[in-house]
């Protein structure tokens, strides 16, 4: 019977019937309330009738009987366009590109949506991907349209200096979303088409700033350091207070051996961002580059006062520490950055801070270590009694606790074994882990 009425109703949608097709698809959920494409169907009609907000009832409701309706995702995006709900459109095209990455009309749908809401850069990336869909099916008009409503997008009148008006907040949110998505990519190996990407970008608004800063970093990391630095230039004239443009041109510099420029630049970034983490870790990587061991310490301290959990930042000041022989705040640092790498599965730098506190393990047992260090006070005879204990201090770098809580894991999966069983239980497991 739900199947009578559900054919009867597709017929007339077909015929232009759209009552009668309400009709047909009402009488066939009363006989089966769960089938979602009755719902969407019945939506179709309504849109046709021009009764919209019964429309995005009708795909809400097959979209709660079925999460992975392409379609009803898509036509609500649409209704909730004509309804002017443009952040209800986003969400449901976002939805139905997740599920259906290569549907051409949905990514020239998010252009139109993104346009409208002001994101013109976000809407020409989409139109272009649409474009590039459409050419691939061999439908050359709808690619010809996308291409159009890009040239539509283009400044008209380009002035020689940029923009004094603000960008409006959803415009500039959204663009910053997707630039951060560009890197992420870029961070998955996919860096050439996010280059590619933001040349298409540059050539449809060349006084996009955070587009030339995003693309040198992009460049920054295949080696392109001349590349990078020219981008970073045009983005700085474009928008004289962008820190994120001054701190990545200051690593290129350093990075090119031009350590005071590298530290000129971050002196300007820490002039508009001055609680910026990540710029006084930076300074602090110049001068330590410089031979300036105290001011590269005082940038590690205030980088860590904002951010204390940053292992990279410990190993940086420790090696300064190992530079001036104080070895104590060494062994503090190193002991750090071991505990905060331990903590994140980050095994390669981990090995890093435990290399660098096997420097000092014959310092270690000996020394009485500076007040507030989390690096416990081991007993000399303890563990210089027994050359199995030496041997897991050194496999640990020295740190105690962490034996402990290793042995004290095979305690708990082997019970009723020896001491000395366990103490080799776990330099063999660390050794076989590291293969040595």
């Amino acid at each position: 019977m739900t199947e009578d009425f559900y054919q009867e109703g597709l017929a007339k949608a077909k015929l232009g019937d759209y009552l009668g097709a309400i009709a047909a698809f009402t009488q066939a959920l009363q006989c089966n309330p769960y089938f979602a494409d009755i719902y969407y169907q019945r939506g179709l009609a309504y849109f046709d009738t021009g009764e919209l907000h019964q429309a995005s009832f009708d795909y809400s409701q097959a979209i709660d009987r079925d999460r992975d309706h392409f379609s009803a995702y898509y036509s609500r995006a649409l209704v909730r366009v004509a309804l002017k709900n443009l952040p209800g459109a986003l969400e449901d095209i976002e939805c139905a590109l997740r599920l259906k990455d290569n549907s051409a009309p949905a990514h020239q749908l998010r252009g139109t949506i993104r346009r409208k809401m002001g994101d013109g850069s976000s809407a020409v990336l989409s139109f272009k991907r649409a474009g590039e869909l459409y050419l691939a099916q061999n439908d050359s008009e709808s690619c010809r349209r996308c291409l159009a409503q890009i040239e539509q997008l283009k400044p008209k009148t380009p002035s020689p200096t940029p923009p004094t008006s603000p960008t409006p907040p959803t415009s500039h949110a959204s663009q910053k979303e997707y630039y951060l998505q560009l890197l992420e990519r870029a961070e998955k190996g996919d860096d050439r088409q996010a280059i590619q990407d933001l040349d298409w970008l540059l050539q449809v608004d060349s006084l996009d700033a955070r587009a030339y800063c995003c693309r040198g970093i992009l460049k920054g990391r295949k080696g392109d350091h001349h590349g990078a630095i020219a981008d970073f230039n045009q983005a700085l004239r474009l928008n004289p207070q962008d820190d994120i443009a001054y701190r990545n041109r200051g690593k290129i510099r350093s990075q090119l051996g031009d350590n005071g420029g590298a530290i000129a630049d971050f002196d300007r970034a820490l002039q508009i961002d001055s609680h910026n983490a990540l710029l006084f870790s930076a300074r602090g990587d110049a001068y330590q580059a410089n031979n300036n061991y105290q001011d590269a310490i005082l940038d590690y301290s205030r980088s860590l006062e904002l951010n204390p959990e940053n292992a990279e930042v410990y190993l940086s000041r420790a090696k300064v520490y190992e530079y001036l022989e104080d070895k104590e705040k060494a062994i503090a640092d190193y002991q750090q950055a071991a505990d905060r790498f331990c903590e994140k599965e980050d095994w390669t730098s981990y090995q890093l801070a435990l290399n660098g506190l096997k420097k000092f393990q014959w310092f270690l047992p000996r020394s009485v270590v500076s007040e507030g260090s989390d690096i416990p006070q081991i007993s000399t005879p303890y563990v210089q009694s027994n050359a199995s204990h030496r041997q897991l201090l050194t496999l640990v770098g020295g740190h105690w606790s962490l034996a402990e809580r290793l042995i004290g894991q095979a305690k708990y999966d082997y019970p009723g074994k020896s001491e000395i069983w366990y103490l080799e239980k776990v330099i063999c497991d660390i050794e076989r882990d590291r293969g040595t």
